[in-house]
Order: structure tokens, then sequence, then C-alpha cells
């Protein structure tokens, strides 16, 4: 199959969240079962750095609403595949890649310019993996512009991935003159432009990155006001489990941490590697007691909350160390920096993000924080398993799909995990897991074996995506 994968932004050249690695793992394991996979992004800013290394494809010129955009594009081979970034300095050479008031505008044109590269080199896919809002006008456009334009256009289908469904592209109504003459529903939504209902109303296939979220999408609780267009297109929804790279996120092999570790000698390396971290961030350095950590953006939607208000009740009435690592919410870094300060022995905050130190967390952790509100999909708590360390999530999204509640009947289970988003629940949980690590050691080191053995490879994840592209393909 010929894929073009359409994404706002591609590891390592850009990234502020998942999508960015899904941009990275799945071409790449879907070039390895056999396919012809190419990656359509913007060229930001800090792209400028690998310029050297890049072609440059030509350019195209694009009228629209009585504007004049040009694009120049340059393709660049990393790690065996094509991407091919999509430059237009006015647009995408900023500091940010979001969140600036033409928001509407830059993405409109970026998703012109990806349907307009397919005439430039005189390529065209079989099916376009687009991704996100910032993609989701695409199929709008290739259906009232571009197939009139070239027969070529015609054979184009489209899968459209739901990341996050909260994130929608939701514009002033009064710009629709980017996209049509006459004023169309197709994109309308609350008087609004809404980029990724245009995408769902209008892409071949659509699916989310976890199978519970799909479900949970099609409610009013989780479905953010667009529950009634995709229950009209329930019928074409897929759940797909994301993935994570294996190789990268290897205790046996990875280059971040101090010792490298496998299955049979996870206990006794993961001790050592705590040590070592307690004494960097100048915590109590008794090993005997669990190491606790949180790694991720400091959002409502990750949980933050009770997080924030189960810590002090931990460090009243249990034992335990913390570590968070994270940016985000101002209010949310300021209660961080609050918590260490006050609990220098026992709480140690890193406020931004850093790649190394977080693989050396997930390999020195006991346990790992993940009560998310929503979640489409989550990676960390895949993370965490791979190295070792326990999640405690709440059942939502992806984090159901991914971690198995411990049983103490049947000693199954890969982690610890809650129902409703209280305090209470979640610090029932938290109390549950160092209890077990504190008082039956065999329990607990048997789940991390356990959690160890789970297959979150992205081979399997592609697997998954080549069955949806045949049956869009009709193989």
């Amino acid at each position: 199959m010929n894929i073009f994968f359409v994404s706002s932004e591609a590891y390592p050249f850009s990234k502020t969240g998942g999508l960015a690695d899904m941009a990275y793992f799945l071409p790449k394991s879907l070039k390895m079962l056999g396919h012809d996979v190419k990656v359509i992004t913007p060229y930001y800013e800090q792209i400028k750095s690998y310029s050297r290394d890049m072609t440059f494809l030509g350019k195209k010129t694009i009228h629209i609403n009585h504007e004049t955009w040009m694009f120049n594009y340059y393709e660049m081979n990393y790690e065996g595949i094509s991407y091919i970034f999509v430059q237009n300095m006015m647009f995408f050479e900023r500091e940010h890649f979001y969140g600036y008031d033409d928001d509407m505008i830059r993405f409109a044109a970026f998703d012109y310019a990806v349907l307009e590269l397919f005439s430039l080199i005189d390529s065209y896919p079989s099916l376009l993996h687009i991704n996100d809002w910032q993609t989701g006008m695409i199929p709008y456009l290739l259906d009232e512009i571009y197939r009139s334009k070239n027969e070529k256009y015609f054979a184009i289908h489209t899968l459209l991935t739901i990341h996050n469904l909260q994130y929608q592209g939701s514009f002033n109504k009064d710009l629709y003159g980017y996209f049509s003459e006459y004023f169309d529903y197709t994109y309308i939504h609350f008087d609004s432009i809404n980029f990724l209902k245009a995408g769902i109303e209008r892409a071949t296939k659509i699916n989310t990155v976890s199978p519970t979220y799909k479900d949970q999408i099609l409610t009013q609780t989780y479905g953010f006001t667009l529950d009634g267009i995709l229950n009209k297109r329930k019928d074409d929804l897929y759940g797909i489990l994301n993935g994570i790279d294996e190789k990268i996120f290897n205790p046996q092999t990875d280059p971040l941490i101090k010792i490298n570790y496998q299955i049979k000698n996870a206990v006794s390396s993961k001790k050592i590697i705590k040590k070592q971290i307690l004494e960097k961030f100048n915590l109590n350095t008794d090993t005997s007691i669990p190491l606790i950590i949180y790694i991720g953006r400091l959002a409502d939607q990750k949980g933050i909350e009770l997080i924030l208000n189960s810590i002090q009740d931990c460090l009243d009435f249990t034992v335990g160390n913390f570590i968070l690592l994270g940016s985000g919410n101002p209010k949310y870094e300021d209660r961080i920096k609050y918590l260490s300060h006050f609990n220098p022995s026992r709480v140690a905050s890193y406020i931004g993000f850093n790649e190394a130190l977080a693989h050396e967390l997930y390999a020195a952790a006991d346990l790992f924080l993940m009560p998310s509100i929503f979640e489409p999909c989550g990676l960390g708590q895949m993370i965490a398993m791979r190295y070792g360390t326990l999640p405690i999530v709440r059942e939502t999204g992806g984090l159901k799909d991914t971690v198995i509640p411990y049983n103490k009947y049947t000693r199954g289970g890969t982690g610890f995990s809650f129902i409703h988003p209280t305090n209470y629940d979640f610090k029932q949980q938290i109390f549950a897991a160092i209890d077990l690590y504190i008082n039956n050691k065999l329990d607990f080191n048997y789940l991390v074996r356990q959690a160890m053995r789970q297959d979150f490879g992205v081979k399997r994840m592609a697997i998954a995506y080549e069955s949806i592209y045949k049956k869009i393909l009709g193989a």
C-alpha cells in the first residue's frame, strides 16, 4: 500500500505529546510490514537544524479567499522513512506549534498544502492517514475541491485517527470562505467552524487510540458534544490500542539508564537505580519504602488534582517517596513546588520535561500514578510496566485496556485501578499498593514480572492499522 501519514507534529522533529510519537513509531512499523509510507508535517522553526539533510522537492502557490499562499516542500530520509516538510515561514516558523489567533488559517493552509503535494511530486496515495483536528479538513477539501481537479484524487481514501476528542479545532464561522464559496454545515458545529467534525463527517473510516475510548466517545459524558455525529458514523468507527517502541523503551538495552536489566533481575537492579535517584534528588534513601512517580502533562485531564490532593495524606498516614516530573498549568506547577519545598526528604519535582530523566525514573520507581479523568490511550502506563513499575490508574479509556488490576486471590494483575475519580478511591489504591510493597513483597514482585511480560509493541499496533487499511481499500 502507498500510505501518506499526515501529522501536525512528528518525533524527533517536533513534539508536544503522544501524536508525535505515533508519527514516528507507526510509519516505521508499517514499512517493516512491506508498505510504502511517507510522513507529511509542517516545517517548524526548530526543524531548520535538519535543513542540510533535506532535498528541495518544489513549490506550490495557492489562491484561497483572495489570499495567495506559497509553500516549499522538502524531503528527508530519517531511519528509512521519507519525511516531507511543508514550509511557509509566515504560518509555521514560530516559537510554538499551536495557540495563535490565526491557527485556523495556519492549519487550513497546511491541509491545502498536503493535497497540493501529490500533483507536485506526481505520487498519489492509496490511503491518506490523517490525525486530529489539525488535519481534519483534508477529507472535506478532497471531496469538494480536489476530486474534480484530477481523476487521480478519486482513488484516495482517508482514515482519521482521533487522539483526543477534547481538542476539535473550533473557530469563527465567518471564516468559512477559506473552505467553500457557500456556507456548508459539514464543518459547522454549534455555530462555529469545527475541523474535527468535518473530518468525522467525511473521512472514509475513523478510529480512536484505544477500544474503550472508542466506546466512551459515543456517550455524552466523553463525546464533548460530537457524540451525535460519532454515533451516526459508529459503523465506521474503530478502536486501536496505541503501542510503544520496544527498542527505545527497553530496560535491557536502554542507554539512558545506568544499570540495564531484564525480568529475572529486575527487582534487585531497580533497587540500586532507586537508591541513585533518591540520592540525586536528596530524598530519604531508604530503599525498603516505595518510590512513587508521576511523569506527564500537568493538566486537569491527567487527574493532577487527584494526585496533589492525595499526596499530603500519603505523607501523613503511610510511607513512600514521591517524584513528579512535568509541566503545564502554572497553578499545578506552583502546588508541586510547594509540596516539595515543605517535604524535602520525601517529595521532589522537576518542572519541565527531560527525556533521560524520565527513563531513569521509570527504571527506579516502584509505582506510577496516572489517575486520568479521561484517557484516549496513554503511553506512560505502558512504559512504566515495561520497566517493571506498577501503574495506579483510573479505569478509563486506554488505561482500562492496558492495566489488569491486582487480584489478591489469584495473584493476577499488572497494576492497581479504581473507577470513580474521587480522592478517597484514588488514595485507597495508593495505600493498597504501598501495603503490598511493604508487607507482601512476594506478590508485589510477581506483579512486576507480569507487567514486564505485557506486549505493547508497535508491531501489534501496525498490524491492527494494516487490517483497517485493507478494509478501507476493499482488500
